[in-house]
């Protein structure tokens, strides 16, 4: 049974290896216009590969139309740079915030002994 385990954990380390290279290699991974250019050859490469896939097993596809990807209006650069920002300025106020606390937290207790 341990030898089963660990077989089934190096097959999924490996399918987890491969798929971290493959998402790199194809430039997933890397800028965000690494990454649209990687999705403009996807979007291209799709459709003839499944036609292809679809020939070699038998089934006949008439017109194989995918749904265009949605356009959002999303910069993961700007999103990054506002969690950045955000995250620092509660750094920055954090040993304020501490402080008041602390005083609050003491009124609170001499309060209650009273």
């Amino acid at each position: 049974v341990a030898a089963f385990d660990s077989f089934r954990f190096v097959i999924k380390g490996s399918l987890a290896g491969a798929a971290v290279y493959v998402a790199y290699d194809q430039g997933l991974l890397g800028s965000g216009t690494q990454g649209a250019e990687a999705l403009k050859k996807a979007q291209a490469a799709l459709p003839p590969a499944i036609q292809e896939w679809t020939s070699y097993i038998g089934w006949e596809v008439r017109t194989l139309q995918l749904p265009a990807t949605p356009k959002f209006d999303f910069s993961p650069s700007d999103s990054w740079n506002k969690g950045v920002q955000t995250v620092m300025s509660a750094l920055s106020v954090a040993p304020t915030r501490a402080c008041e606390y602390t005083v609050e937290g003491w009124k609170y207790v001499k309060d209650l002994v009273k």
